[in-house]
């Protein structure tokens, strides 16, 4: 099939916009300036409050509310086709929009976030955890995103689609993200976030481009710069690449690291076999090491040294092993206990031996 051939398969005549259309539903500098302003800047605060609200309550449904009205995926989607059809004004206007949003949203989960009393509730908040480490199936995602919602503004007949759009990529909630973990001084998970926001922001930038591209509105705009144009798809080429490395080296390390937590819980728990009333309860990296956590009713453990052995059989060397030991026993609690309902099975509790050796941690295994 030839490229007239797709085109006219994808975006029919009669059903497709022409480039003014497009340009007038995402440039905020024309048509009516003041509508579209203020109709971006209201939807903006409101998402950023929502988005840090449902993030700081690890809500889900309350971040969707957050993706629905979020306004960004325009200014972005404005840069695009300003690459397009060598409007320099409208994607230069449209990158400063785009960088003022950002700001707005870091800046209210900043502040929000100074309500929440124990920042350490954060590393098990799902909403946090799952957007500071961006990998590639996150840039893969929101290349689609950005391609679908291109579309949609390219023909007539799928603006239906949008709200299913905004859902799916995601700019404002690493936003609040980012502002929640500064304003704790997390700056590990605000980087990671920020990131997210990055390749997202690429994403739908490239996407929309080649949609723009592929629907003719580079032919359609004589007045456009071609050098300027070329300018910035080169740009844009460079972003990607620049976007694409990262978040594929950091994929490659998540998928190196799960591996080794498998191993070393299987080898941990093979070393552990010989004292039954002991178990592993976690393995972790944490920081350039790697920490086996037990829980003990006694310090008695099997040879350290051949765990240490085994573990570096299937780990580089140069990552240390640590014991976290927490002295404890597993007892039955009587179901007339005050406090506990009885649920016709067997309720546990752990009660540590002596509170103050509750979490000895032993020295790192050399």
């Amino acid at each position: 099939m030839s490229v007239t051939g797709l085109h006219r398969l994808l975006l029919p005549e009669n059903r497709a916009n022409d480039a003014d259309e497009v340009v007038d539903q995402v440039d905020l500098g024309s048509g009516d300036r003041a509508a579209k302003r203020s109709g971006f800047a209201i939807m903006l605060l409101l998402s950023s409050l929502i988005a840090t609200a449902g993030v700081l309550s690890d809500s889900t449904a309350t971040v969707i509310g957050a993706m629905i009205i979020a306004p960004l995926a325009t200014p972005i989607l404005g840069i695009a086709i300003g690459i397009v059809t060598g409007r320099a004004g409208l994607a230069g206007r449209s990158v400063l929009w785009v960088i003022g949003g950002a700001a707005v949203a870091v800046t209210i989960g900043a502040l929000v976030s100074l309500t929440v009393s124990d920042p350490g509730l954060l590393t098990t908040n799902s909403q946090v955890t799952g957007r500071t480490s961006p990998g590639l199936l996150d840039l893969l995602a929101a290349f689609a995103t950005g391609t679908a919602g291109a579309f949609a503004m390219a023909r007539k007949d799928l603006s239906a689609v949008l709200p299913g759009v905004a859902i799916s990529i995601s700019l404002v909630p690493p936003l609040s993200v980012v502002g929640v973990a500064l304003g704790h001084g997390d700056t590990d998970a605000a980087f990671g976030a920020f990131t997210l926001f990055g390749s997202n922001v690429v994403a739908l930038i490239v996407a929309g481009s080649l949609v723009f591209t592929l629907a003719g509105y580079a032919r359609r705009s004589p007045g456009g710069d071609e050098r300027r144009r070329r300018r910035s798809y080169l740009i844009v080429a460079a972003l990607t690449v620049g976007m694409t490395l990262p978040l594929a080296a950091n994929s490659l390390l998540t998928i190196i690291a799960e591996r080794w937590i498998a191993d070393a819980t299987a080898i941990s728990r093979d070393w552990l076999a010989v004292k039954p009333e002991a178990r592993v309860t976690g393995v972790e990296l944490q920081g350039t090491g790697l920490v086996v956590e037990i829980r003990s009713p006694d310090t008695e453990l099997p040879d350290t040294g051949a765990l240490r052995d085994a573990l570096h059989e299937e780990i580089p060397t140069f990552i240390p092993v640590s014991i976290e030991l927490t002295l404890g026993s597993s007892v039955p609690l009587d179901p007339t206990t005050a406090g506990v309902q009885p649920t016709g099975s067997r309720t546990l509790a752990v009660v540590p031996v002596r509170p103050s050796e509750a979490r000895p941690t032993s020295p790192p295994m050399r």
